[in-house]
């Protein structure tokens, strides 16, 4: 009986199937001194943005979706093929001041944003959209959850307790899919920075 049960727990670890084991990772980028292997910009201003202490710095500068600034982008993995998740941890180094002042994560497909998860300042609070869930703190971890056409819209507030759900939706059947960091809605008469950090996309069980 113990050979079979030993057998049995070498299967499931072999197969990353044990409990509490770790997801496996895609990519990995902690902006510690450079951008990793297969970023490109969408609007590049080398001028507003930087990596410092450990972590990518991306002025908030005026702009919506379709003008952005300094969007980094990166080909997302096939959808189709398997499920993952995109995380990264966004911190407002100065309190944002304007009406939908953001930071987060965008999803580009065929060319064109369809989906944003972000960290935003709506009526003089912070939320995360979508789902409208109040988030008052400047940092937080954003996780978007991507199966086939699925997306789970998740966050945590400075890295403590359990990943909340603020929305669940569709995306476009997959086909060109990018993932982007980026920031905009910011003021055009003062340097705000957000602070992109912990970048990865884990593979995750079906």
């Amino acid at each position: 009986m113990r050979r079979i049960f030993t057998s049995v727990v070498i299967l499931l670890v072999v197969a990353g199937w044990a409990v509490g084991a770790e997801p496996r990772v895609l990519f990995e980028d902690r902006f510690d001194k450079q951008l990793g292997d297969g970023w490109s910009w969408i609007r590049e201003d080398s001028s507003t943005w930087r990596i410092q202490d450990g972590a990518l710095e991306i002025r908030v500068e005026p702009g919506n979706a379709a003008t952005v600034k300094n969007a980094l982008v990166r080909q997302a993995p096939d959808r189709a093929k398997q499920k993952y998740a995109v995380e990264v941890t966004i911190t407002f180094t100065s309190d944002p001041t304007q009406q939908y002042e953001q930071a987060g994560i965008t999803w580009y497909h065929e060319d064109k944003p369809v989906f944003k998860l972000v960290h935003e300042r709506i009526d003089g609070e912070l939320w995360i959209i979508p789902g409208r869930k109040p988030a008052p703190r400047k940092t937080v971890q954003l996780r978007l959850v991507v199966d086939g056409e699925q997306w789970t819209a998740q966050f945590r507030e400075e890295l403590q307790g359990e990943f909340q759900t603020a929305e669940q939706g569709k995306l476009p059947p997959a086909g060109k899919d990018v993932i982007s960091l980026q920031c905009y809605q910011g003021p055009p008469d003062a340097a705000h920075w957000i602070r992109f950090d912990d970048f990865r996309i884990v593979e995750l069980a079906k």
